[in-house]
């Protein structure tokens, strides 16, 4: 939720404690807090995302997937969905993945 805000990619390990500072300083500025966390960067790839609706009764439901890859500055410019070019198998995957997800964290919203 926070639009790109304090994303980096680091693609030099002399780089990661100045890159690592300023995401602290950009999210206590942005969020109010400093924490960040670290992931790994994947080139060349799709990002899809599911969403879900679930009561934090163990009542979940999935809205299909949508393809966010489209990006300007780490900020999604254009959503598609349902995401093209995915094997049915692969969606039946990802939907059925996310919900699992959901319900054994007890996720509501």
């Amino acid at each position: 939720g926070g639009g790109g805000r304090g994303m980096r990619i680091v693609r030099e390990l002399s780089q990661v404690p100045s890159s690592f500072d300023s995401c602290q300083r950009e999210a206590l500025t942005a969020f109010g807090r400093d924490e960040v966390f670290l992931e790994e960067f994947w080139e060349n790839t799709k990002h899809l995302e599911v969403q879900i609706i679930a009561d934090g009764q163990g009542n979940v439901v999935h809205l299909y997937e949508r393809d966010c890859t489209v990006q300007h500055r780490h900020q999604k410019v254009i959503e598609l969905a349902p995401a093209r070019n995915i094997h049915p198998q692969l969606r039946e995957r990802l939907l059925d993945c996310a919900v699992t997800l959901a319900k054994n964290c007890n996720y509501k919203g």
